[in-house]
C-alpha cells in the first residue's frame, strides 16, 4: 500500500515538472528573436525582385538610348522598341508590386513583437528593444515612400513610351516629359538611399539588442 502511494506521488511530481516547464516556455527575448528570423524568411521575395530589377533597368535603358538615335525615318523601329520597353516597364512594375507585398507582410509578422517587448523586465534590454523597433517602423515608412515614387516614376515611364510611337510628337513635348521623369527618378535615388541607410541601421539594432538580451546569435556575413 506503502508503494502504491509513492509511485502515485512520484507520478504526481513529474506531472507538476512538466507544467512548469510548459508554463516557463521561451523568454520574451527569445519570442522576438523568432519573430525577427520570421522576418528576415517573409522578406526573402522582396531580396529576391533586387536582381531582376536592375537587370530590366538596364536593358530598358539601352531601349531607351537606341531610340534617341532614331530619327522619324526610322519610325517603325522606333515603335517597335518602345513597345518592347513599354513590356519591360510592365515586367518591373509587377517586380515592384511583388516587393512591395512582401514588405507588407514583414511589417505584419514584425509588429507581433510588441506584445514580447513589453514583457522584457531587464529595462536596459527593453531601451534596445524600443531602439530596434523604432528603426524598424522608420525603414517601412521609409520603403513606402520608395514605393510611391517609383511607381509614380514607372507611370511617367509608360507615358514616354507611348509618346514615342505619336508621329506628331513634339520636341517640347519630349523634352517635358524627360525632365519629369528626371525629377522623378532623383526623389527615387533619395528614397532608395535612406531606406538602405535605415536598413544598415536596423541590422545592428538587431545586433545590440542580441548582445544586450545574452542571446548567443551567429551571424552569417554577407557575399
Amino acid at each position: 500500500m506503502k508503494n502504491k502511494t509513492f509511485k502515485l506521488s512520484f507520478v504526481l511530481l513529474c506531472m507538476i515538472f512538466l507544467l512548469m516547464g510548459c508554463m516557463n516556455g521561451p523568454s520574451p527575448e527569445e519570442q522576438i528573436y523568432e519573430t525577427l528570423e520570421k522576418v528576415v524568411a517573409v522578406e526573402k521575395d522582396f531580396e529576391e525582385q533586387q536582381d531582376p530589377l536592375v537587370e530590366l533597368e538596364k536593358r530598358e535603358k539601352e531601349l531607351y538610348d537606341e531610340i534617341l538615335t532614331l530619327g522619324m525615318k526610322e519610325f517603325d523601329q522606333i515603335v517597335t522598341l518602345s513597345k518592347e520597353a513599354l513590356d519591360i516597364v510592365s515586367e518591373r512594375e509587377t517586380r515592384i508590386n511583388n516587393e512591395h507585398e512582401s514588405i507588407k507582410d514583414s511589417k505584419k509578422e514584425f509588429q507581433k513583437i510588441d506584445s514580447f517587448v513589453s514583457e522584457i523586465k531587464e529595462e536596459s534590454v527593453k531601451e534596445e528593444a524600443d531602439a530596434l523597433v523604432s528603426v524598424m517602423n522608420q525603414r517601412y515608412e521609409s520603403y513606402e515612400e520608395l514605393y510611391t515614387s517609383y511607381t509614380e516614376a514607372i507611370g511617367y515611364d509608360k507615358k514616354l513610351y507611348e509618346m514615342f510611337q505619336n508621329e506628331e510628337l513634339t520636341l517640347e513635348e519630349l523634352e517635358q516629359q524627360i525632365n519629369l521623369i528626371n525629377e522623378t527618378y532623383e526623389k527615387v535615388v533619395a528614397a532608395n538611399e535612406s531606406f538602405n541607410k535605415l536598413t544598415d541601421q536596423y541590422n545592428n539594432a538587431k545586433v545590440s539588442f542580441y548582445k544586450k538580451a545574452g542571446l548567443e546569435v551567429v551571424f552569417k556575413e554577407e557575399e
